[in-house]
């Protein structure tokens, strides 16, 4: 995967994780 604009894919890997452990504490 060649991502030179990762902004393009709307989230990063690390947006994605953060968002994951949002939605995993608020269903806790």
């Amino acid at each position: 995967m060649h991502s030179t604009h990762k902004s393009e894919s709307g989230f990063t890997l690390i947006e994605l994780l953060i968002v994951i452990a949002i939605i995993g504490i608020l269903a806790a």
